[in-house]
């Protein structure tokens, strides 16, 4: 991608103001029903006309739901903050300096967990397009109100919502939980084949879902389409604050995802670029301590598997074999719900899987044996660490990459690369075994939920 750096200078003198207007949201047909209106405001409106935006999210209601028991100023605080992850999507088309916020009242510390969340969660999309920008001046944060949203008290229930993406990860959480004894809520954002067959496998009542509509103003594509600023923004971010909606629609005390440690790692060594920034422990801490204050404290949000590594999860996906040929990890693939066999994402799916599945199994699974696929060299190298930078994809650290890989290549004698970073086959072997019963202690589980989870991952 070619240097924009004059395009960022260019567009934030014509668009010096971002304004987050105001939120509504009304039921009908069994849907709640939100948009969000934002405005890039222009310096030169007779040139270049400020940019209206209205994107929209459908929450599809369950049946147990109850509309007497919604709150105005409650609703308000949560549908406000979701507005708040939003912008951001909108913001980078032309980075204004000024992000003006009208519905509520944001004090300081509050502007700052937003500011840090848009830095990091921008970080790739600074590095693509090879922007210059520094933390305190990329954008500066004011509010224009002096209304406050106020946080608010539940009567929660022993739940747990489980969002569900439709890879391996969602399939592991949702399947161990089954045996917590709690009532599961699996929850999908723009619902496709691999997510609803998730939930499918795991043969979890069908009134138990619950799913969203997401959807993007087509002024921010034609935007795109022109040449304005685009990139990768936190999606995990609005995952995680309309999940405490749908929580407080449900009267749900548990939010459980299923990101794990691996997240942390970012995708450049020794900086803030991560694909995956709005995954890691430091933003599902800041996130928590965000809502407790701000929004409530009776709810729990936490990843299932943060004390797990990817190798892991692998381990106890290869067991629960009815998601063996659902499952999809590929993002190439995600609208035709099938494996592009040609991305990073489906190497690091194959090697992650390679030391616990059977090769013929595996290829059928998956399409094809990806180790050994010429295409994806360059790929491969990445994945192990002999580049600067790793894929923007969700894929695992450096290590478990180079531990699964020698694994495999011993288990199936494939050729072993000459790039491969641990050479030293017994030490790998070694690592390889305490890897599989390692638990990193930076988590939020509750203590029943860390010894089941402790109970499932002995069998590995």
């Amino acid at each position: 991608m070619p240097n924009r750096q004059q395009d960022y200078i260019k567009y934030r003198k014509i668009y010096s103001k971002f304004i987050y207007t105001s939120f509504h949201y009304y039921i009908k047909n069994e849907e709640l029903n939100i948009s969000f209106e934002f405005l890039l405001e222009s310096e030169f409106p007779k040139d270049l006309p400020s940019v209206k935006f209205e994107p929209s999210l459908n929450l599809a209601l369950p049946s147990s739901f109850k509309g007497n028991k919604i709150k105005s100023q409650e609703i308000d605080n949560l549908v406000f903050n979701m507005g708040m992850v939003e912008l951001i999507s909108y913001w980078k088309a032309a980075c204004p300096a000024e992000v003006i916020i009208k519905p509520f009242y944001l004090n300081e510390d509050q502007i700052q967990f937003w500011k840090k969340l848009y830095w990091n969660g921008l970080g790739e999309f600074f590095y693509i397009n090879e922007i210059a920008a520094d933390m305190q001046n990329f954008m500066h944060i004011r509010t224009d109100s002096s209304k406050k949203s106020e946080s608010f008290s539940l009567q929660t229930e022993q739940k747990i919502i489980v969002p569900i993406g439709g890879g391996k990860d969602s399939a592991v959480s949702l399947e161990l939980l089954k045996s917590s004894s709690l009532k599961l809520f699996p929850f999908i954002i723009n619902p496709r084949g691999a997510s609803l067959s998730t939930i499918k496998q795991a043969e979890l009542p069908e009134e138990n879902m619950l799913l969203a509509k997401r959807s993007i103003d087509p002024a921010l594509i034609r935007l795109n389409k022109q040449g304005y600023l685009n990139g990768h923004t936190p999606f995990s971010a609005m995952l995680a604050f309309t999940s405490l909606l749908q929580a407080y629609i449900t009267n749900t005390k548990y939010i459980a995802l299923s990101n794990e440690s691996s997240a942390n790692e970012p995708s450049i060594a020794n900086s803030n670029v991560n694909h995956q920034y709005s995954k890691t422990f430091e933003f599902e801490s800041d996130f928590r301590n965000y809502y407790k204050n701000y929004i409530t404290s009776d709810i729990e949000y936490f990843s299932f598997l943060r004390p797990l590594s990817e190798l892991q999860i692998a381990c106890l996906f290869s067991r629960i074999k009815n998601h063996h040929y659902t499952f999809r990890s590929c993002n190439v693939g995600s609208k035709t719900d099938s494996w592009c066999c040609n991305c990073p994402k489906c190497l690091f799916t194959y090697i992650m899987l390679a030391p616990f599945i059977a090769e013929t199994e595996l290829n059928a699974m998956i399409g094809e044996n990806l180790i050994i696929k010429p295409s994806l060299k360059t790929s491969l190298e990445e994945l192990c660490g002999l580049t600067e930078v790793k894929p923007f994809e969700c894929v695992g650290t450096v290590e478990e990459v180079n531990l699964s890989l020698i694994q495999a290549i011993n288990k199936n004698n494939y050729p072993k690369p000459k790039t491969l970073k641990l050479q030293v086959v017994t030490e790998a072997e070694k690592l390889f075994a305490k890897s599989l019963k390692d638990w990193n202690q930076e988590h939020f589980l509750p203590e029943f939920l860390e010894i089941l989870l402790k109970q499932k991952l002995s069998t590995c």
